[in-house]
């Protein structure tokens, strides 16, 4: 191992991507050959007629056909007469997702074997792999990249620790150099990615099951899981505040899986990550390990990840963290998430303190919904939606009584990074000293994002993290507080600057 730490691993089947993890640990060049045996280069025909045979999709959440995805990359180079370039996306962006830092981590060589035949078959002239800052696979990934050629040049490129970071386009954007947020309009990395290159673009846990069933053949790779979903997915449970990554069959029951982490679905069950959905206990009891199965329960596979919430943790109380945290995720440069999602958050914080109500939040998502420069207004409003589906119950507690008794147990994690748990999601939160405000009204002008005026024309805010794309806009707004009023706590606080006073017009010096 390379003293990284990841959460443990359990198999709901037959070791398939995680097989040899019990003997070794982690696979080094020699270990990984031992058990998955040895690489052959594949034609881009016979790559795809692999992946169409075991119906490989996408692990990254979109689900889309990886053979479809290399034959428009194919199409845009030979229409562009351009190279091809390959990367592997394993941001993991999400807070409660962990499989691909698992992979990274412990079976580095099964990720380059899954890229190494896309760059074989498609002559690709560069492979390039997407990992988190400070990710706990990096030193892994570099140790198992000097052990071994590749078939053309390979760098590793790291982007922040953001939600919205492993997004396709925000991907790309980073590894030329731009910032690392989403382009704002809908750009084909088949078309134009990496150095404006037509780009194949996919999951890291995608290019390990392209290699593995290459070793195993189509038929081997299809013997388990579904007819339609063959094969095994990696899902990230997590489950008393710890992950665990568990390597499933498709088809195998959902609580059977649960059972074995030793959990069940609880109050209601998070599927597929902040831009999935919930279900509720009795959904869970009667789904199947698989998209068609999620999806006819209201749920989704998304990117395998799955957070029963407890019996004794506040369910809105939770719900309103994650959104608060989803609105300064955002890359604020369009009006559904620069304003849109803060708003969310507020409706929804708003439900849980007992006031306004269910239509208040549909309005808000009706705002945003289908408006966003990216997917990001979208995913979120997905999951606050479900959430009141699932949770009718303890908002109707919260409206009518005095809450549901249950503390916010922070069951729902905000960063999978330690050192970025406690001010995940922004750079601070603004307060007011409510002895020092007099309504003026400034802060809700230069900061309408995150501050609004209540009846009586003071400032309510949004105890929303102050995105970092707002800090400048929300120092701005507390140097300029007539009151002195204004405050950003979770920073270091910087002076206040003194303003030096203006020199004498000459006519005054004339006088």
């Amino acid at each position: 191992m390379t003293g990284a730490k990841v959460p443990a691993v359990g198999r709901a089947g037959p070791a398939r991507v995680t097989a040899g993890f019990e003997e070794f640990g982690r696979l080094d060049l020699f270990e990984h050959q031992e058990v998955h045996g040895d690489l052959r280069p594949m034609s881009a025909a016979e790559l795809m007629s692999l992946a169409e045979q075991i119906k490989l999709t996408g692990r990254g959440g979109a689900g889309f056909p990886f053979a479809r995805k290399m034959q428009a990359v194919i199409d845009s180079a030979q229409r562009q007469d351009k190279p091809i370039v390959v990367v592997v996306n394993a941001t993991e962006g999400e807070p409660a997702a962990w499989k691909d830092k698992v992979l990274l981590a412990r079976a580095p060589h099964l990720i380059l074997d899954g890229a190494s035949l896309a760059a074989w078959a498609l002559e690709a002239d560069e492979i390039v792999i997407g990992v988190e800052k400070d990710h706990v696979g990096s030193k892994s990934l570099r140790m198992a990249l000097a052990e071994r050629r590749m078939p053309a040049p390979t760098r590793i490129v790291s982007v922040p620790h953001r939600f919205i970071s492993g997004e396709g386009g925000a991907l790309v954007r980073g590894i030329n150099g731009e910032a690392h947020i989403p382009p704002g309009r809908k750009v084909r990395a088949s078309d134009s990615g990496v150095n404006g290159l037509p780009t194949l673009l996919s999951n890291a846990e995608t290019y390990a099951q392209l290699a593995l069933a290459a070793g195993l053949g189509p038929y081997e790779y299809c013997s388990v899981g579904t007819e339609k979903e063959p094969g095994t997915v990696l899902l990230t449970i997590t489950a008393k505040g710890k992950p665990m990554v568990v390597e499933a069959p498709t088809g195998v029951p959902l609580k059977e899986v649960l059972r074995m982490c030793g959990t069940t679905a609880g109050q209601g069950l998070l599927l597929g990550g902040y831009h999935g959905k919930w279900i509720t206990a009795e959904a869970a009891s009667r789904a199947e390990i698989s998209k068609a199965s999620l999806t006819e329960v209201g749920g989704t596979l998304g990117a395998g990840i799955v957070v029963p919430l407890p019996e004794d943790t506040c369910p809105l109380g939770e719900v309103a963290r994650v959104m608060h945290y989803m609105a300064a995720e955002s890359a604020g440069q369009c009006g559904p998430c620069r304003l849109g999602l803060p708003d969310l958050a507020r409706t929804v914080q708003k439900l849980f303190e007992g006031g306004g109500g269910q239509v208040a939040v549909r309005a808000a998502v009706s705002v945003v919904k289908g408006r966003g420069a990216c997917s990001h207004p979208d995913g979120t409003s997905r999951f606050a939606l479900s959430a009141l589906d699932v949770f009718a119950e303890d908002i109707a507690a919260h409206a009518f009584h005095d809450g549901c008794g249950r503390p916010i147990k922070n069951i729902l994690p905000l960063s999978s990074s330690p050192d970025h748990q406690e001010n995940a999601g922004g750079v601070g939160n603004l307060v007011v000293d409510w002895t020092r405000c007099d309504g003026h009204g400034l802060c809700a002008h230069l900061l309408p994002e995150l501050v609004r005026l209540d009846g009586n024309g003071y400032p309510a805010i949004a105890d929303t993290p102050v995105p970092e794309w707002l800090e400048k806009d929300a120092r701005r707004a507390v140097d300029m507080c007539p009151g002195l009023a204004l405050r950003l706590t979770g920073v270091e606080s910087k002076p206040r600057r003194k303003t030096k006073p203006k020199p004498p017009s000459r006519e005054k010096r004339l006088r």
